[in-house]
C-alpha cells in the first residue's frame, strides 16, 4: 500500500519527474468488441505513468550526489554512487512521468482488428481478436443494448529508452553513460458491457493485462577510477553490460462515452512488477520492484464503413 506521507516526502522530485517523455504504452483502452471490419478508429491519449520505484529512488540526497559528481573531472568510486545508478535504472524500467499517445485501428476482418500507436518515441503494434459478442455495426446492429463482450490481443513496443534533460537526471545519465534498449510485449483480456445497441452510446470495459519486458541497459562510465586506500591501483572501472526481462501483471477498467462518431476514454490501469537484479559498477547489483499506477483520458473518432 502506498502510505500518503511516502508520497509528500518525495513530492519534489515527483514534481521534476512528471515530464512529458517516452514510455512503452500500458494503458489499456480496448473495448472487448474490436472495430468491425472495415472500419477506422483513430485517436490519442494522455495520462500518466506513475511508477513507485522511480519515485522511491529520486530522492534530494542522490539529486545532491549527481551535482557534485557532474562538477569534476574525475571521480573516485564510492558506494553512494550505488544509489545514481539505481536511480537511473528506475527511471528507465519505469518512470514517473506524463504519457501522451497516437493511435489507429482498422477492422481488418470480422473479429480481428489491427493498431499502430506512437508514443513520441515508443512504437508500438498491437492485434486484437474478439471471442465473445456480436458483430454489428452501429448502423447495422446484431446486439441489443447492453450486450457483452470479450476480446484478447497482443501489443509488441519498442523503444531507445532516454532520461529526460532535466539537470540531475541528464547529469546522472552523462556521468554513467547510461544507455538502454527495450522490447516489451503486452496482453490484454478485455470485457465490457455495450451502452446502446453495438456501444453506440459508449460501453465500460474491465479486464487483466499481463506484460513482459525485454531490455538491454550499458553502463560505461568516462571518468569514475577505483581510488588509494582500496589496496588496488587507480584505473577506470569497467563498463557493465546486462541483460534482463521481467513480468507484471495487472488490471483495468476505462469508459467509452459519447455518441456514434465521437468518444471520451477515461482510463485507470495499476500493475505490480519485480524487476529482477541487475549488476551495477564495481561487481555491486540492484533489487527492484514497484507497482505502477497508469490514470488516462483520451478522445476516440470512429470512421465507419460506408459500404457496408
Amino acid at each position: 500500500m502506498i502510505r500518503p506521507y511516502f508520497l509528500l516526502r518525495r513530492l519534489p522530485a515527483l514534481a521534476l519527474l512528471l515530464l512529458a517523455a517516452c514510455t512503452a504504452p500500458r494503458s489499456v483502452i480496448h473495448s472487448g468488441k474490436v472495430t468491425p471490419r472495415g472500419e477506422f478508429r483513430a485517436g490519442g491519449n494522455m495520462g500518466f505513468n506513475i511508477g513507485t520505484a522511480a519515485i522511491g529512488k529520486a530522492t534530494g540526497a542522490v539529486k545532491s550526489l549527481v551535482e557534485e559528481a557532474a562538477a569534476k573531472d574525475t571521480i573516485n568510486y564510492r558506494p553512494a554512487l550505488d544509489k545514481i545508478q539505481e536511480a537511473a535504472l528506475a527511471y528507465a524500467l519505469d518512470p514517473s512521468v506524463a504519457t501522451s499517445d497516437l493511435y489507429l485501428r482498422y477492422g481488418v476482418i470480422d473479429r480481428l482488428d489491427v493498431g499502430y500507436k506512437y508514443s513520441f518515441g515508443a512504437h508500438s503494434v498491437d492485434a486484437m481478436y474478439q471471442f465473445m459478442g456480436p458483430l454489428g455495426t452501429v448502423e447495422k446492429p446484431q446486439g441489443a443494448a447492453g450486450a457483452n463482450y470479450g476480446s484478447v490481443g497482443v501489443q509488441f513496443s519498442t523503444q531507445r529508452a532516454k532520461l529526460p534533460s532535466i539537470p540531475f537526471l541528464a547529469d546522472a545519465e552523462d556521468l554513467l553513460g547510461f544507455t538502454m534498449r527495450r522490447i516489451d510485449v503486452l496482453v490484454p483480456l478485455v470485457f465490457s458491457h455495450s451502452f446502446g445497441a453495438e456501444e453506440e452510446i459508449g460501453n465500460v470495459s474491465y479486464g487483466l493485462a499481463y506484460s513482459r519486458s525485454f531490455l538491454k541497459y550499458g553502463i560505461e562510465p568516462g571518468k569514475i577510477y577505483t581510488g588509494p586506500g582500496s589496496g588496488q591501483t587507480t584505473q577506470k572501472l569497467p563498463k557493465v553490460i546486462g541483460r534482463e526481462s521481467y513480468g507484471a501483471l495487472g488490471g483495468f477498467v476505462n469508459f467509452k462515452l459519447g455518441y456514434r462518431y465521437a468518444y471520451f476514454l477515461p482510463a485507470l490501469a495499476i500493475y505490480y512488477q519485480n524487476y529482477g537484479t541487475y549488476p551495477l559498477l564495481n561487481n555491486k547489483e540492484a533489487k527492484l520492484k514497484g507497482v505502477t499506477i497508469i490514470p488516462s483520458l483520451g478522445l476516440q473518432f470512429r470512421l465507419p464503413n460506408k459500404r457496408r
